[in-house]
């Protein structure tokens, strides 16, 4: 049960105060995975793997070796100090609310500026029901790369778990990408963050389905997730649409060109509320966990005594 009560105090840590405004760790392991960049940039697969081990087994490993030399209290703690670090789900909710509230003031042009600081795509060309819809993407997608996926490998791994996927996860951020610079030193940052993904992504989509419109959210899953470039990016905002019963996805620029996507969920066009109700289900759906957590925990404790 300490997972889960380590869990818990994470998830009420974020809560109360969101992510570090001065040194966050995660700012500083982008600068010396930048730094490892410059030095190993190389245009080979190999280079690109050498380049995040470096960039992430080394720190995985101390707190390995730290979790398993400290007194139980002390583990606890970093447990706890670890996962807080890992979530983003505050954040997220702020960054998405700011959003929607520029929507529903009809201030388009701060709602452009405030969606770009959630999505890498052209923002000044968008309508208000592509911002909408950008803003709930991001908010669905990044349900799983900022939540969900730090709490699956924390329940699977404990701490190094977690800081496991997040740098993986940061480095796909940065190299994942399948330009000139990136498309093979980048390969061991895509192709790791997808395997650690695979799991996470599928129980975030079915963690919106259950807490959403379940039949939509399957439907979608099934149907649209396959014609989605990511394998697990499709099935999370696929499940994710379908169970707000919202559109989205399509057509949406990049550096200057649009580029064509497949559409998404079903249902309305979205808005500043369809922004509102992702943060919602994305709640509900941390409750959830935290709840089956917590049970499966005391489920286990009992065993051990009975």
């Amino acid at each position: 049960m300490s997972a889960a009560l380590a869990m818990l105090a994470a998830a009420v840590l974020d809560r109360l105060l969101g992510e570090p405004r001065r040194a966050h760790p995660l700012v500083a392991f982008g600068r010396m995975a930048s730094w490892i960049e410059r030095h190993l940039h190389a245009n080979l697969r190999a280079s690109g793997l050498l380049a995040w081990s470096l960039a992430v087994l080394p720190s995985v490993a101390l707190l390995t070796i730290l979790q398993r030399h400290s007194p139980a209290w002390l583990a606890c703690c970093v447990d706890v100090i670890v996962l807080y670090a890992a979530l983003g789900l505050r954040s997220l909710h702020e960054h998405a609310q700011s959003v929607a509230h520029a929507l529903a003031a009809g201030k388009l042009d701060d709602a452009r500026k405030a969606v770009g600081r959630m999505v890498s795509r052209d923002t000044a060309p968008l309508s208000a029901s592509q911002v909408a819809a950008a803003a709930t993407e991001s908010v669905l997608e990044n349900g799983n790369d900022a939540v969900f996926g730090a709490l699956f490998w924390f329940a699977v791994l404990g701490a190094p778990g977690a800081l496991l996927f997040r740098l993986a996860n940061t480095l796909d951020a940065m190299w994942g990408y399948r330009t000139a610079r990136y498309e093979r030193f980048g390969w061991a940052a895509a192709r790791i963050d997808d395997v650690l993904n695979f799991i996470p992504a599928r129980l975030t989509a079915f963690t919106y389905a259950l807490c959403g419109n379940f039949d939509s959210a399957l439907r979608c899953w099934r149907t649209q997730a396959p014609q989605w470039d990511s394998p697990n990016a499709g099935p999370v905002m696929a499940a994710g649409a379908g169970a707000l019963r919202v559109k989205l996805g399509g057509a949406a620029p990049y550096q200057g060109i649009w580029e064509a996507r497949p559409e998404l969920g079903e249902g309305a066009t979205a808005n500043a509320d369809a922004i509102d109700r992702a943060l919602r289900l994305l709640h509900r759906g941390v409750l959830l966990w935290l709840a089956v957590t917590l049970l499966v925990g005391l489920v286990l404790r009992g065993g051990l005594h009975a």
